[in-house]
């Protein structure tokens, strides 16, 4: 429907009240007229043709008709609070309605007072329908919060991404520093994993990381956090955890993975991880530390968890 302005139909609705059923039945956009009691007096062909009713099916019912069934208590105590001029909402809102099809829209209505030959007030309404401008604001939204979660986020597994790792480790020195807490880091990857891509391709070592992944996520609390460092290469920050208990907590990770065949070859998986507890030091120098002891920890056999020592 093309959209006029309710203000220009509404001066020549009072403009002369012989003309006042041709205005509303030559209107190009949806107009009701509704008694004290919310019923339908008056609906034009716009307003049939957009809610799917013929005027003879309409005329006579509660104009509650048109709302969701979650709606039409409290519209219909604003439509009696604006019969009686005691109305405190605006007159120009935002609904969902629905039409004979069951189709929900939403739409802009805006209302005016008029006095009917009777004396007693009527309630006219001008709909505009905003269906489509509402749907593209809700892909629009998707689309942003999706793009968002992109910038933080691996696409492949979910997990958090390298920047946004990086930045909550900063966020976790920084906080240390400031109230004397400690926090330990894992760094883990998984052995031989180029032989699962040589062996079945790349979509079934995708498979595996993303199963992965996940399992390890439900192992882990969910105050720690997980991190997609690139590759099979993975990042575990742990708030409030001292290097012992991060061992305990990696050995879980470690043995859940191992006792777990993974996608429909039922592969076998194992980790080596590294872990380092946070001393005065640079984020670099702590994940340069788990990161080396990951790789003590794969030279004595893979399959294990190696704490830093402080001279690494």
């Amino acid at each position: 429907m093309k959209e006029v302005s309710p203000d220009h139909l509404y001066q020549l609705f009072n403009r002369s009240k012989r003309n006042t059923e041709n205005v509303i039945k030559a209107a190009p956009i949806g107009i009701c007229i509704t008694n004290p009691s919310g019923h339908f007096e008056m609906v034009n062909p716009a307003y049939c043709e957009f809610y799917g009713y013929r005027e003879e099916e309409i005329l006579g019912q509660h104009f509650t008709v048109v709302v969701p069934e979650a709606f039409r208590t409290r519209l219909s105590a604003l439509h009696d609070d604006f019969i009686q001029g005691n109305e405190t909402h605006e007159l120009r809102q935002e609904w969902d309605v629905l039409t004979k099809s069951g189709d929900v829209h939403t739409i802009i209505a805006e209302a005016a007072r008029i006095e009917g030959e009777d004396g007693q007030s009527r309630k006219v309404t001008f709909i505009i329908d905003i269906t489509q401008r509402k749907q593209l604001e809700v892909r629009l939204k998707q689309a942003n919060e999706r793009l968002d979660h992109l910038a933080h986020h691996d696409e492949l597994t979910e997990l958090f991404n390298r920047r946004a790792g990086l930045q909550r480790l900063d966020e976790e020195i920084k906080r240390c520093k400031r109230y004397g807490t400690t926090f330990s880091i894992a760094i883990y990857d998984l052995d031989d994993f180029k032989a699962i891509n040589d062996t079945y391709g790349h979509c079934t070592g995708d498979t595996v990381l993303q199963q992965m992944t996940a399992l390890v996520s439900k192992t882990l609390r969910d105050t720690d956090f997980h991190v997609r460092l690139g590759g099979e290469e993975f990042l575990i920050i742990m708030p409030g955890v001292n290097a012992e208990e991060a061992h305990l907590a990696m050995e879980r990770v470690r043995e859940t993975v191992a006792q777990n065949p993974f996608t429909e070859h039922q592969l076998s998986i194992t980790l080596s991880s590294g872990v380092a507890s946070y001393v005065e030091a640079s984020g670099t120098r702590l994940l340069d530390r788990a990161d080396k002891a990951m790789y003590q920890a794969k030279q004595t056999g893979r399959n294990h968890v190696v704490i830093a020592s402080s001279s690494m």
